[in-house]
């Protein structure tokens, strides 16, 4: 079973703000600079929830399965992570 089939069996309840945020946008250019593309957060999310654009990083928190892979990932800890508002964020179908 691929990742994009085992996704499919969540269900997300959308918070209407982001529990991700980029705490210094300077240091995702060191990062890229270092590291290259793809940079750590993007090669460790198994939902694709970050992107690199324009020289940043873009969140795409709605799609977010909470694992926290990448705060752990981040070589410059620069990610900073909270669960979402209770009620909201990711919920499993089958167990």
């Amino acid at each position: 079973m691929r990742i994009e089939e085992k996704l499919y069996t969540l269900r997300y309840k959308k918070d209407d703000k982001s529990h991700l945020k980029i705490l210094d946008g300077d240091k995702c250019l060191e990062c890229e600079k270092e590291y290259g593309d793809p940079q750590p957060c993007i090669s460790i999310c198994p939902a694709n929830v970050y992107t690199w654009q324009n020289n940043k990083i873009v969140i795409g928190y709605e799609n977010c399965v909470e694992c926290g892979a990448c705060r752990i990932a981040c070589p410059f800890e620069n990610i900073l992570w909270n669960y979402p508002k209770y009620g909201k964020g990711i919920a499993l179908r089958y167990g």
